[in-house]
């Protein structure tokens, strides 16, 4: 049996998007019966544990390992919560609303197969099997709070969780063609944004007597329509943005003037670069306010970007595979807070387009297998 379906298996059965500590407590356990590592648990549930590189100090003086130390570190991080299930993905209540887990045709079926636990499985295997190269430290991070704004990366990074490098074992599978798994070396964020427009309210007989809000949030959203979306350029690889009007409300009443409307602002970001919203704050009672921002990523390492491609290269041409290619990836994930915090990142996984927060989640088997074997290779590369 496949030990890295069978690790997958167990951790999607877990519920885990109400509280990850039950999730949480399973890799703890399994880290500590399965490798010698230093494994942590912090104080809002993530799981990060180190492993010094072969042929280091192993005088008990030693410093421990951490994120903060002289020696390089490179972490694989992945997250143990999930969205909500779909009905169909659990039991029921007389069993505490396990999630139910499936195996059928080379893929696992479940929440949280995809996104990310099968990711997990990878990485934790990968953590524990690598030889990792003398000067250079390995660590595995499993964070809460990813579906739900990087609460757990956030938390790690302001506890000093900063490695130099990272994989983000997210989703980049079938993304440059089929059946191959890509390396990204950067994805958008997100930057939500509200223009609170104020005017005077008169009655509609007497326009002149106010200010109609909606007609001044008319010329701030022209505004924003004029702007150029953010582009940049990471590792040779292109990366567009855009920024777009996605909601805008106003008015109480047909036979009165508007003194509010608020404009709904979707910018998708991209590394270093930022489309000027505050241009439609300038209008006369336009108030421009972040609502949300959830950082890109770009790789800020061309060897390593290289070095993640080539052991991911390797690994499909030992299987016969198509080679993979470095990619943009649309969707923002953890990798963009450590990227922001001074980490070397890229984002590479078994989840497919599509597989994620659906109810019929699924991942291959082969797939994982192949980024388990990227990643040992990758965790014994020197760059």
């Amino acid at each position: 049996m496949s030990e890295v379906a069978a690790l997958t298996e167990r951790l999607v059965s877990i519920p885990s998007h109400d509280d990850e500590t039950a999730a949480g407590d399973a890799i703890v356990d399994w880290l500590r019966d399965e490798t010698d590592a230093e494994v942590e648990r912090d104080a809002v549930g993530n799981v990060i544990a180190y492993r010094r590189g072969t042929g280091s100090d192993t005088d008990e003086s030693a410093p421990d390992v951490t994120a903060d130390g002289d020696r390089p570190l490179f972490a694989l991080v992945g997250h143990h919560d999930v969205v909500p299930p779909a009905a169909r993905q659990t039991t029921g209540e007389e069993t505490e609303g396990a999630y139910v887990v499936e195996r059928r045709e080379g893929r696992i079926y479940g929440r949280g197969s995809a996104d990310m636990k099968g990711a997990v499985a990878a990485c934790l295997l990968a953590f524990r099997d690598a030889s990792v190269p003398a000067g250079r430290d390995l660590a595995v991070a499993s964070f809460v709070g990813e579906e739900t704004g990087g609460e757990g990366a956030r938390h790690a990074i302001n506890e000093g969780f900063v490695p130099d490098y990272a994989l983000v074992a997210e989703g980049s599978t079938n993304y440059s063609k089929p059946g191959v798994t890509d390396v990204a070396v950067a994805h958008k964020g997100r930057r939500a944004s509200t223009l609170a427009v104020t005017g005077a309210s008169a009655h509609a007989s007497e326009p002149a007597a106010g200010e109609n809000a909606i007609y001044r949030a008319c010329d701030a959203v022209e505004v924003v329509r004029d702007l150029d979306a953010p582009a940049t350029t990471v590792v040779g690889e292109t990366v567009t943005g855009s920024v777009v009007v996605t909601e805008f409300h106003g008015g109480d009443a047909w036979n009165v003037i508007p003194d509010r409307c608020t404009v709904t602002i979707d910018e998708r970001t991209v590394p270093d670069v930022r489309a000027d919203l505050s241009q439609a704050a300038d209008r006369a009672g336009v108030e421009w306010v972040v609502e949300q921002d959830l950082p890109p990523m770009g790789c800020s390492d061309d060897a390593f970007a290289a070095a993640a491609l080539e052991a991911t290269r390797a690994v499909h041409d030992e299987r016969g595979l198509d080679a993979p290619a470095h990619v943009v990836k649309p969707h923002a994930t953890d990798a963009g807070w450590l990227a922001a915090a001074g980490t070397a990142c890229v984002v590479s996984g078994p989840s497919e387009p599509g597989e994620a927060h659906t109810e019929t989640e699924s991942v291959s088997i082969d797939v994982l297998e192949r980024c388990q074997a990227a990643y040992t290779r990758l965790a014994e590369t020197t760059w």
